[in-house]
């Protein structure tokens, strides 16, 4: 892929991932889709448990999380349970990979162009 395919395309991949970065930046959502991941499907409720969250504060985080796709939830009766959705956090994944994967071949480029011998 030439550099300039693979500008537009990081470009683009930053473009659709930035709402999911942006939802994770916030320590709040961080620690709810922690939680989520650790202890699967749960309610409001459960999530708000040992925490200084109000309900009403989980709740709005958790639709912010829900608009970035990195969350769903499940109707029962009366009461919603929330879930991961793990196809998004592998986006997310895939993409600090990819930028890991560039770092890497621009620091082993500047380590051969420092540890080589200058050639004049």
């Amino acid at each position: 892929m030439s550099a300039r395919r693979s500008s537009a395309a990081t470009r683009t991949g930053l473009r659709g991932s930035a709402p999911l970065f942006a939802a994770l930046g916030d320590e709040t959502r961080l620690r709810l889709v922690a939680r989520l991941c650790e202890g699967g499907p749960q309610s409001i409720t459960s999530l708000t448990i040992g925490s200084k969250v109000t309900r009403q504060a989980v709740s709005k985080h958790l639709r912010v999380l829900r608009g970035a796709g990195l969350v769903r939830d499940i109707r029962r009766g009366r009461e919603s349970r929330w879930e991961v959705a793990p196809q998004r956090l592998e986006i997310a994944r895939r993409y600090l990979a990819s930028i890991s994967e560039r770092w890497n071949e621009r620091l082993e480029a500047l380590r051969k162009h420092v540890e080589e011998p200058q050639q004049r």
